[in-house]
Order: structure tokens, then sequence, then C-alpha cells
């Protein structure tokens, strides 16, 4: 890797850092609410009812209650993970074909066996 590309991804890692950062000092007295509680907000004002769900969580009827925010946020952790496993799984398998049919001139096509 070069020095050139070493400085471009450290000022793209400090841009990423300020954007995440500064609203959090520039708006210290704001709510950073969920999208779910916005929504609800905007239909109970356009329809001029209390929003209710249509349905339950599974999870929640199967305990009998809430499901406390750790266990919340783990499954949240654990769909994110699995998302990006596949996104680059993709990622690395099309790089990967890229750089086979560049090392052996062949154009894979995934409808034809390979001999």
């Amino acid at each position: 890797m070069t020095t050139a590309n070493k400085k471009t991804i450290l000022i793209l890692l400090a841009i990423v850092f300020l954007i995440a950062l500064v609203p959090l000092f520039v708006l210290q007295g704001a709510e950073f609410g969920g999208s779910d509680d916005a929504g609800s907000q905007v239909v109970s004002e356009i329809t001029g009812t209390e929003y209710e769900p249509w349905f339950t969580p599974v999870l929640e009827t199967m305990i009998n209650g809430e499901i406390p925010g750790e266990v919340e946020s783990l499954m949240f952790c654990l769909q994110t993970g699995i998302g990006v496993g596949v996104i680059f799984f993709f990622i690395g398998k099309f790089s990967e074909r890229t750089k086979w049919e560049k090392t052996t001139g062949k154009k894979l096509n995934e409808f034809e066996k390979e001999e």
C-alpha cells in the first residue's frame, strides 16, 4: 500500500469519526429517538387517533412480556452480522472470480460447466 493510499484511508476514517461524533457534541440537548417512535407519532397526527400496532412480536408473546433491551440489542447485532457476512461473501466471490479470469484469461460463465 502506498503512502498516498494510507493518507486517503486515514482522512476518510477521520471524516467518518467526525460525522459520527460532531452531532453528539453540537446537539447536546437533542433527543435521538428511534424510527418506530417517530413513525407512530406521525400516524397519530395524520389520523387523529392513537396508533395501535397490528400485532405483537412473536418473542414477546412467547415470554409473556417485553424483551429486555440487552437481548433486543443482541438480536439486532446478530442480524447485522449475518447481513454483513452475506454481503461480503458475494463481494469476495466476485473479486476472486475477477482475479481468476485475469490470471487464466478465461471468462467464467456461471451457466457453463468448467472442463
